[in-house]
């Protein structure tokens, strides 16, 4: 029974799965249903849909054909943008479009989209790949009316592999195998870390039970098109890392550090030992030397007063009474000083013996904290880096945690906390900063909607927001920040560690965005 017991034990730990950031839900928060309706004398004489992903707050990438209708009759199709949160759709409007890379371009207002962050690099062969769309068999599955098509909720993902480049038609397209159909056109196909990787446009015929392969614009192409349509996006170059194992590279971080401190303390220690057991050796010959000194001086004292009491025997025997006391007195004083120096020759005691400081050597001193203009450029190593663009970072310390003269950190034992919630993008940052090795540290966690209207409710208790000196102000900050954390998600999305030095003399540079 009891090992029965124990087996269920280490069955329940082995299904328990390591704690994740879900970096594809993130961006499913970006992902929209696109419907358009075509009117005609106030009647609705066509319908159709197929999906898009925010490449700006306002602004929607999908596939051209799902809105060739409202490209040719823009009087008479109206587009509509439905989000994957809320409870409203909103009117979206054509404002570019690429027929030949099947590519367009919508703008709508009413709500602000986190958008999706390009990935520059290509995906290597087999790589696991994710489609985020609202495929329509799903649909005809599952509505149970017209209204269900405009109401708010969550895409469908899909998971494949990564099959290969082609050429579609003189575009660029990526082959894959996450399962797709009509429907998720203009939905983006993404990596592991909810980067795009393309858009998906179009899946091959499966006739005679032939597989099915589905195709995706390219990044490049898709990147194209935004620069032609001037429409600015975010992107970044460096591959995919898990959270599971960022983590790993920290833990495997902080045991190098673990051991190379340990290394160090016992080289210190037998440096110490050694130079302790030269100082002993150096003190113990030098107290040979005094003592032998001390003797010595005793026993010629000694011989000394033994000769003139000697000499005053010898005078007193000839009636030179005078004399004799004099010479006896003096020879006692000798042998008198040869008994005390010789009782007061040194003994030697190891315990008080230690090691003498070597010339030169300088005495440690902490690391006081960096004041001034800092110039802080990313640490790839100890990053995660997913969706941010990593541009450096100009910093003003300022005295007690006032950072670029307006943003109050808090303590938080050695290091200097402030966590942001912004007011209209759907992520929260935790930034450190650490005096000691002059690193400044992003976490940012991105969140849904709801998390981030629980979030902004306990910001809006934070008692201080701009510099101040006060110290039970930054105090009662510091207990609020934690109530604050203790909210966020346990596991991060993005970690973005930078290295700081002091800049150099001249007017501020404008780099990335910092509180």
């Amino acid at each position: 029974m009891v090992r029965r017991l124990l087996l269920m034990v280490v069955l329940a730990l082995a299904c328990i799965g390591p704690a994740r950031a879900d970096d594809i839900s993130a961006s499913a928060r970006g992902v929209v249903r696109i419907v358009t309706i075509a009117v005609v004398d106030d009647e609705v004489v066509g319908f159709g849909h197929g999906s898009g992903f925010a490449v700006a707050p306002n602004r929607i990438v999908t596939n051209a054909h799902v809105v060739e209708l409202a490209d040719r009759y823009p009087d008479n199709v109206v587009i509509g943008i439905v989000p994957s949160e809320g409870d409203k759709s909103f009117q979206g409007r054509l404002i570019a479009i690429d027929q030949q890379r099947d590519l367009a371009l919508i703008e709508f207002s009413g709500v602000r989209l986190p958008p999706l962050t390009l990935f520059t690099g290509s995906p290597g062969d087999g790589e696991s790949l994710i489609a985020l769309g609202y495929p329509g068999n799903v649909d005809l599955a599952t509505a149970r009316s017209a209204a269900d098509f405009i109401n708010p909720q969550s895409p469908v993902r899909s998971q494949g592999g990564f099959a290969g480049n082609r050429t579609l038609q003189g575009t660029s397209v990526l082959l894959h195998t996450a399962g797709i159909a009509r429907g998720n056109s203009g939905g983006p196909l993404l990596d592991r870390c909810g980067r795009v990787l393309g858009v998906n446009s179009a899946i091959t015929r499966a006739d005679d039970g032939d597989s099915t392969f589905a195709f995706a614009i390219a990044g490049s192409e898709l990147a194209a098109f935004l620069r032609g349509a001037k429409q600015p996006f975010a992107s970044v170059g460096v591959p995919c890392t898990s959270v599971e194992e960022q983590m790993a590279r920290e833990r495997g971080a902080e045991e190098k550090t673990r051991l190379e401190a340990e290394a160090r303390a016992r080289a210190d220690a037998s440096k110490s030992a050694s130079e302790r057991e030269d100082a002993i050796a150096q003190a113990r010959s030098r107290n040979v030397v005094t003592r032998e000194n001390y003797m010595a001086g005793a026993a010629v004292l000694l011989v000394l007063g033994a000769l003139a009491l000697g000499g005053a025997g010898l005078l007193l025997s000839r009636d030179r009474r005078r004399e004799a006391i004099w010479l006896a007195a003096g020879g006692g004083v000798l042998v008198l000083g040869a008994v005390i120096l010789f009782l007061t020759r040194p003994d030697f005691d190891e315990s008080r013996i230690l090691p003498v400081p070597k010339a030169g050597a300088a005495a440690a001193v902490p690391n006081q904290a960096a004041l001034g203009r800092m110039t802080c450029t990313i640490v790839p190593e100890r990053s995660r880096i997913t969706v941010t663009e990593t541009d450096r970072i100009d910093l003003d310390i300022g005295a007690d945690g006032c950072i670029n003269g307006r943003t109050q950190y808090a303590e938080s034992g050695t290091l200097w906390q402030r966590i942001l919630v912004p007011e209209e993008d759907q992520s929260v940052s935790v930034l450190v900063w650490d005096p000691a090795t002059r690193t400044y540290t992003n976490t940012r966690y991105l969140l849904s909607s709801e998390q981030m209207a629980k979030a902004r409710q306990l910001r809006a208790s934070v008692p201080i927001k701009t510099c101040s000196a006060d110290q039970a102000a930054r105090a009662s900050l510091a207990t609020q920040q934690q109530a604050l954390r203790a909210a966020l998600p346990p596991v991060y999305n993005e970690k973005l560690v930078y290295s700081c030095s002091p800049a150099a003399s001249g007017p501020p540079v404008a780099t990335a965005t910092t509180p």
